[in-house]
């Protein structure tokens, strides 16, 4: 696994120097050349195509934005918000003199640009933490016994200023938004309601009831807090008596009694934001970080419940008797010792919540209820060989609604951080359903945080991480990045098909899984070996131990192909 991964970052590497175009094939024959336009940023999390022809882009932990020319790479900063940062960079500081205080996952996150930047409404839109609680206390700052790591966050109207290339005049939307070192979404988004563009921004469940955060109370069941829901806002104030109240929305649906900017609930960290008119109808959809597993895609309504943290993914009941944690303080409430609730059955959850309760459109991965409950047993008791699962880290996510590459137009495009890949699901001709396999993109060690494209849809922009892990750390996450702080433009040369193959339809021989579940198990090191098997149900650790032979009986061998499409599939899961 090591050497193979290694190979792949060597000829990555090699493909991604700066200027070089080199050409990349897509899984259905699309040719791409490939090229970094710049490199370097401090963490990109958001970049967006301008009515002005230049990247918008702004920097988490660099606290800037900056204009970018795709052609030439040269870079405008067009705001430096580091002085309104009221910590320091903890990342860059010795924790022998900060006492280990942690960094706010992301930092200056969300970006968007009014429709009308250049013709009338010079607006920019951003999202940043700006405070810490734990500041000016000893130590990490945090909560006692694993209380959580509290930040705050702002929302800000900028102006641009076209002929000196900065944003002035700042206005703020609201700066009571919670936020952690974990879980913070950060996304933002125009998008029209019944003909008026309103702005929508996306909170995490702030990590609560996980790692350092295991004993914070989590809030996305509640409307009345801003965790772990998407809100509306509008985009110019209106006139309500209360400043806080005029950028609010008088008919957000959870509005009785005191202004609200919850949209939807029950989210666990929907890092992305994206809207598209498909098949006449505009909808708004999500993407969203499942815990081991089921990472979603969701369709966001106004006033709908997605579950978390009472039903995980679909509605299928593999994390009946699990949560969406486990820690091993035994000191934190509950059976996996976490303020995430036991979830007893999630099909009476999702009874419980009622009319209003969604399933995701989409799910990646489920995995069983077995392989689950070894998961949270060995993270409960602190086992070495914690098992490793399947999973993509939905980073953010857009709709490509353009017609230049052959079968792509109205597909969910989303970069992912674990496995650094693009994923592309084709939607249904009306939107509401994914109608395609999962098909995967430019992979490599790299974490891909953010994409754009041009809008003949010709150019597709990805920016990348500058490290290679945040929290909640993976086995197979990129050790290290090919391309730090990069922006990557791929651009659609030739080639491609019409059809998309659908959800079901690939197949493989039993001796093409015989031949693949040897490659794979052949390749592992021992302690992921163990790992693997522990993951597996009881009925398939046998056959597990067949494959790691020498040499097989003929009786071996026939059982060994007869269920080798099965354990191919129990072991991707993993």
């Amino acid at each position: 696994m090591r050497l193979r991964f290694s190979l792949i970052w060597v000829l990555w590497g090699a493909m991604v120097v700066r200027g070089a175009a080199q050409t990349v094939t897509g899984p259905q024959g699309e040719q791409f050349t490939r090229r970094v336009i710049t490199e370097k940023l401090s963490d990109p999390w958001e970049v967006a195509y301008g009515p002005d022809n230049f990247l918008w882009v702004t920097e988490a932990r660099g606290y800037r934005v900056s204009r970018i020319n795709p052609s030439t790479g040269a870079r405008q900063v067009v705001l430096d918000l580091s002085k309104n940062r009221e910590f320091p960079r903890y990342d860059k500081v010795p924790d022998s003199l900060d006492g280990g205080k942690p960094w706010p996952q992301g930092g200056l996150m969300g970006l968007a640009l009014h429709p009308q930047l250049l013709t009338g409404k010079p607006y920019v839109y951003l999202a940043y933490i700006y405070q810490f609680e734990g500041a000016k206390q000893p130590d990490k700052g945090s909560r006692p016994n694993h209380g959580g790591n509290y930040f705050t966050t702002r929302l800000v109207r900028y102006e641009y200023n076209a002929a000196q290339q900065q944003l002035t005049r700042p206005v703020i939307l609201c700066d009571t938004i919670p936020g952690s070192n974990d879980h913070n979404a950060g996304r933002l988004l125009i998008a029209p309601v019944a003909g008026r563009d309103y702005l929508f921004y996306s909170v995490g469940d702030l990590g609560a009831g996980q790692f350092e955060n295991g004993g914070r109370p989590n809030h996305a069941q509640n409307a009345r807090f801003y965790e772990g829901k998407v809100l509306r806002f509008s985009l110019e104030p209106d006139t309500d008596e209360k400043p806080t109240d005029q950028w609010i929305p008088n008919d957000n649906p959870f509005n009785a009694g005191v202004q609200n900017a919850v949209w939807s609930l029950g989210h666990r960290n929907a890092q992305g934001l994206a809207y598209a008119v498909v098949g006449g109808t505009g909808r708004l959809y999500a993407s969203e970080h499942g815990p081991f597993s089921d990472d979603e895609i969701n369709l966001i309504e106004r006033g709908k419940n997605y579950g978390h943290p009472l039903v995980i993914g679909l509605t299928d009941g593999n994390y009946n008797g699990l949560a969406a944690a486990a820690s091993d303080q035994a000191s934190l409430p509950g059976r996996w010792h976490t303020t995430y609730p036991t979830i007893s059955s999630e099909k009476a959850n999702a009874t419980l919540l009622g009319a209003n309760y969604r399933d995701p459109i989409a799910s990646l991965y489920p995995l069983s209820n077995a392989f689950l409950t070894t998961v949270l047993t060995r993270i409960r008791s602190h086992t070495p060989d914690d098992p490793t699962w399947n999973s993509e880290a939905p980073s953010s996510l857009a709709v490509y609604t353009a017609t230049a590459i052959p079968g792509w137009q109205n597909s969910l495009l989303i970069p992912t951080l674990k496995k650094g890949k693009l994923i592309r699901l084709k939607l249904t001709a009306n939107g509401s359903g994914v109608a395609s396999d999962t098909l995967m993109y430019f992979k490599g060690p790299v974490r891909y945080r953010d994409l754009a494209f041009s809008p003949d849809g010709t150019k597709l922009y990805l920016a990348t991480d500058s490290a290679s892990i945040t929290s909640g750390p993976s086995e197979e996450a990129p050790k290290g990045t090919a391309c730090q702080g990069c922006l990557l433009e791929f651009t659609y040369v030739s080639g491609g098909t019409a059809t998309t193959p659908t959800q079901g339809s690939s197949t493989m021989t039993p001796e093409k899984a015989f031949q693949t579940t040897m490659s794979l198990v052949k390749s592992l090191k021992p302690k992921d070996r163990r790992v693997k098997r522990a993951g597996l149900p009881a009925a398939q650790q046998p056959v597990f131990d067949l494959f790691l032979k020498p040499e097989m009986t003929a009786e071996e061998k026939t059982r060994a192909q007869r269920s080798a499409p099965a354990l191919l599939v129990a072991l991707r899961q993993q």
